[in-house]
This record gives C-alpha cells, structure tokens and sequence, in this order.
C-alpha cells in the first residue's frame, strides 16, 4: 500500500444533515427549513427538526470516532446558526456550540476540517436574492470572517463550498432541492459566477483574519469519465469527456466550469462557446478574485460512466455491463472512477487534493443479533479505496480520504429513507450502533490501509 504516514483517514457529515434544532438556540432559519415545509418535497414527509440530534449528542458522536480510530472530521457550520440573519448579529449560542465540537473533537484527537457552506443558506438571504444577488459576494465573506474570527486559533484546515453543481443545479435550475426553483438559465449562469465571486472572498477572508497560518480548499463534485480501455485514444476521449461541458438541461454538472476559474483563472473555452448567449459580463477584476491561491482541492466521487474513442466524434458512451451492482440509491459501483478523476484532476490542475467525500447508501437493519450487518459497504469501500491507493502509487498527491458518513441521516429530499452510515441510527430512539463496516474501517485506519487486500 502506498498511503503515507501523513494519510488522513477521516469522514464526513453536514451541518443540516445531523445536528437538529435544540429550544432556544438562537439559530435562523435556511431555505432547507422552508423547502421542507412545502408538500411533497421531502420523502415520506421527513424534516430535519431532530435529524441525529447531534448538538445534544455530539460528544457520544466524537467518542464514536476515537472508537473507531478517526483521524478528522470535515464538517459543516450551519451559516444560519452562527449569523441568524446571514449578516449582522452573531448568534453567541451558535459560536459556543461549535467551539465546544471542536474543543472536544481536539480532546479526543480528531483533527476539524471545516466546511463554512454544505447548501445551508440562511433563508433571510435567501430573500434578498440569494446567490443571485452580488452583494453575497459580501455576505459570503463576512461569515468567512466571522468563522475565522472565532476558530482559526485551533482550527487550520477549512473548505470554502461543497459541491456547487449540487446547490445551484439541484437547487435553481432542476428545483429538486432548496429552495425548489427553476431559474432561466440567464439567471443560472449569472447565479454560478457569484458563487465563484464570493468562494474567492471568502477564500481572501479566511487567510486576512486567521489567527494562526492556515490551509483553504474547495470541494466541488462531478460523475467522472473514465475509458472503457487502456488504450490512450479512450482514456484520451475520457479526459475531454470529463472536462468538457454539457447541454443546458443539467448544465451545472461538469468540472470545468466550476474548478478552471478557481484554479487556472480563467472558464473553459467550449463552454464561453456553447454558453455565451446567457453569460453575464464578466471583468479581469472578476476572474482575479475568483483565482484565490488555494492550498488543495477536494473531490467528491461516488461513480462514473465509460467513455471510448467516438468513430465520427471526440468520445462515445459505453452501455454499463448488464446487471451492474448498484447502490440503495441505484447509483452504479464504478471504483475505477476514483483513480481516473483524481489521475485527470491532477494533470489539469496540478495541486494537492483530497477525497473529501466517498461512499454508499445500503439497505441497512438491524439484526437478529442486535448488530447491523452490511458486507456491501465494506465491499464498496474496499474497491474505492484500493483505486485511491493505485492514484497514489503513481504519484498523484492525495493528503487523505473522507467517508461518507459516520451516522445516518436525513438525507436531503430522500429524507431518512438513505443510510449512508457507517453508524447505524434508530431515529425514533437515536440509539447508535456501530455497524460492521465501522469495525471494518478502524481496522484499515489502524494499519494504514495495509489491510486492503486483493484476493
């Protein structure tokens, strides 16, 4: 195995996804608050009122992950919990809860790896427009000051945004997630460049206000392309496919047009072509913010889709293998895109990453003998990761890898009806039981991946 002593074995969770709502806690309200009221949207009627009742719970949490040998724990802050109004007043409650997560993960020995934003947009900015309006370049960078503000001191390690397809897309362009609407795509294009606007301030932010020398990353996500063959003209048309951007239906879902301003400085040239009639004016001023320098890059993989060489174009897609396994959320298992994106990721950019996040929703229960049996996640992470170790055989610069997730939770618009958990949770008591996947992944944190193993 080739993980380094410095490998950080980790998992990941979001704020809106476990903490819940404790009486009087000052917090505000998000759009995932609202969205959920509204009929229909959220499966089986769930909301997240309780969710894993972690900011009750959290220290039974964190005592789970120095059982399990966890490393670090890259988490969200709740925006709306910290700033209820998105600006202006600090909600002190907010600020203590999260200094005391962080001093007991510290305590514990499990390094914090904050997310200032996993799609909790507090809803009073929401009604000010949101992403689409410029100022939240502003407001953006305000939290990242008050973030900094109050927990650079113990904390070095912070991610601006998660997946920015996701919230954009699945939000304001598809309307599957909060806040639920369809935009033109005039609006979504004009939606996307302020996120990237206010990622780079906040960026700035962070480093002018530290309290100490820190590391800023970003952490968008994308199914990859990986080639149907070992032959260069696939894995050719592979790479193009990955980084190329797509239709307007689901435009938001690419790479390239999230990760190029951020890194190289400026947006691919097919998509200036393809997009240019819904563009919004874009300066020199702009992209300069946009480039912050960054001290590594994220990458949220889960599964991808076979590319060849086209005949009469640049790549064609490959039908999946009859009877391909799946996941509870009938994604497909594609190991193999672990190691193509971050191999593309890495000769187009150049620059640290980190899985940020990786796993998978099984049809989880409790057993007769009172423990959760789930051999298909062990599986599924074993082949991801073995793909994460061919990466770093080859040089490719990965720090460390975070599973998704330690506990079930709500899962979004699918509610509780996903378990993407290596902790098992009973929703109604918020018992917690460790499943064998938990044991399986202290054991292979403990011997630094010397335990994955090719049969």
């Amino acid at each position: 195995m080739a993980f380094g002593k410095e490998f950080v074995w980790g998992v990941a969770a979001s704020a809106y996804q476990i903490e819940g709502r404790a009486e009087n806690d000052g917090k505000g309200e998000e759009i995932w608050d609202i969205f959920g009221k509204q009929p229909g949207k959220i499966k089986e009627g769930h909301t997240a009122e309780v969710a894993c009742d972690h900011i009750h719970r959290y220290k039974e949490d964190i005592a789970l992950m120095k059982q399990l040998g966890i490393r670090a724990y890259r988490f969200s802050m709740d925006w709306s919990r910290i700033l209820p109004n998105g600006i202006g007043k600090v909600n002190e409650q907010g600020i203590a809860f999260y200094n005391d997560l962080i001093d007991c993960m510290l305590e514990n020995e499990v390094e914090p790896y904050i997310t200032l934003y996993h799609w909790e947009l507090p809803y009073a900015l929401y009604q000010k427009g949101g992403w689409l309006n410029p100022e939240c370049i502003d407001w953006f960078g305000e939290y990242a000051k008050v973030v900094a503000t109050y927990f650079s001191d113990r904390v070095t390690k912070f991610f601006t945004l998660n997946e920015p397809q996701c919230f954009v897309g699945l939000g304001c362009l598809t309307g599957e997630h909060a806040p639920g609407i369809k935009l033109p795509l005039r609006d979504t294009f004009e939606m996307a460049h302020n996120v990237l606007r206010a990622n780079g301030n906040a960026t700035r932010m962070l480093r002018e206000y530290a309290k100490q020398p820190i590391e800023v990353g970003y952490a968008p996500t994308c199914g990859v392309a990986y080639p149907a063959s070992s032959k260069p003209e696939d894995i050719e048309a592979a790479r193009q496919c990955y980084f190329s951007c797509p239709d307007f239906e689901r435009w938001t879902w690419n790479v390239s047009w999230w990760s190029d301003p951020v890194i190289l400085g400026e947006y691919p040239e097919d998509g200036l072509r393809k997009y240019h009639a819904y563009l919004p004016k874009i300066t020199k001023e702009d992209m300069k913010l946009i480039q912050q320098p960054l001290d590594f890059l994220g990458q949220n993989i889960y599964n991808g889709y076979q590319v060849k060489a086209g005949e009469n174009s640049p790549w064609e897609f490959v039908n999946r293998k009859v009877g391909l396994s799946k996941t509870a959320t009938n994604w497909p298992v594609t190991p193999e895109c672990i190691y193509w994106g971050m191999k593309f990721q890495n000769d187009r950019y150049h620059i640290p990453m980190y899985v940020t996040e990786n796993g998978i929703s099984c049809h989880d229960t409790v057993s007769l003998d009172g423990e959760v049996h789930d051999p298909n996640r062990i599986d599924f992470l074993h082949r991801y990761l073995l793909q994460v170790d061919r990466a770093i055989q080859e040089g490719i610069d990965i720090r460390g890898y975070f599973e998704w997730t330690l506990l079930d939770n709500f899962e979004w618009n699918c509610g509780y009806t996903e378990r993407f958990g290596m902790v098992y949770v009973d929703f109604e008591t918020q018992q917690r039981i460790i499943k064998d996947s938990g044991y399986w992944y202290k054991d292979v944190i403990n011997s630094n991946g010397a335990n994955l193993i090719i049969k």
